[in-house]
């Protein structure tokens, strides 16, 4: 069962701007409490990378610290979603690189044995880029002394439509938003960009959601559903009590996920020297 908050969906213009300065003050608070140097994020070129990349800047300028942007190819990103994650990174982030890493995860690649053309390979795959991806943002993190984002967002955290050790960071900002109020929250931003920070950001709000990770052509695809509007009302209908729904992929992705919403797994201390 989910927090009875999540039944309250932000709607009104009121709700987005007063969400949007809650992120914003949890955040600078965060870095305030534990004196970060600086906040170092993965620019995907999708909107919920792009979102957080917007509230964080303005943080980081009040805070005067950088906000560091890489935008990492492997292998199965589209020319397309690489423009798009430049144009992005270089119009929200302090420091930003374009990144190829392809040649390096084809030599780690080789340690998948065996690899086919299974959905299971598929993952396997998706999942070593995303961890490389992750390995290069948290050296960056450590070496100027701050934290790596998070992007994800409460109907992918629920899928569990993540990689272990490889899309989940420090610090979630927009985890307690459905995807819906993502885009809502962007769409409402687009009013504190320029020209340029506006084009960047439209492009990612219109942008088809993919993990570029060469597992699917879409979200939708592994989701089974038309859109993001149904996978939230989808869930919302089923933590409602609808039973019905238990069959849905994606109500299924959700049931055989918990493992991954609860790990790492503590072995209590209690449970170790109980006789």
């Amino acid at each position: 069962m989910i927090d009875v908050a999540f039944f309250n969906l932000i709607d009104s213009d009121i709700q987005i701007e007063n969400a949007i300065k809650n992120i914003r003050e949890a955040l600078a608070n965060y870095i305030e409490k534990y004196k970060l140097k600086a906040l170092v994020i993965g620019i995907s070129g999708g909107v919920d990378s792009t979102l957080c990349a917007v509230l964080a800047k303005k943080v980081c300028e009040q805070q005067r610290i950088p906000l560091i942007g890489r935008s990492i190819t492997i292998e199965t990103n589209s020319q397309e979603e690489i423009l798009r994650s430049i144009a992005i990174g270089k119009q929200f982030c302090h420091d930003f690189q374009y990144l190829d890493l392809t040649e390096t995860y084809l030599v780690n690649k080789k340690l998948l044995t065996p690899l086919d053309d299974s959905k299971l390979s598929k993952l396997r795959q998706g999942n070593m880029k995303a961890r490389m991806r992750m390995m290069l943002l948290y050296d960056l993190a450590q070496l100027h002394r701050g934290i790596v984002i998070a992007t994800d967002n409460f109907t992918e955290y629920l899928t569990g439509f993540w990689t272990l050790h490889g899309d989940v960071g420090d610090y979630a900002p927009i985890i307690g938003l459905w995807k819906t109020e993502v885009y809502k929250l962007s769409n409402f931003l687009l009013k504190e960009c320029n020209k340029e920070q506006y084009e960047a950001l439209k492009q990612a709000i219109n942008a088809l959601p993919a993990d570029g990770l060469g597992i699917t052509n879409s979200d939708y695809d592994q989701l089974g559903v038309k859109d993001y509007f149904e996978a939230d009302k989808l869930f919302l209908d089923y933590f409602k009590g609808n039973e019905n729904l238990e069959n849905h992929i994606l109500i299924q992705k959700y049931l055989n996920s918990t493992y991954k919403r609860e790990n790492p797994k503590f072995l209590s201390r209690n449970a170790i020297i109980d006789n």
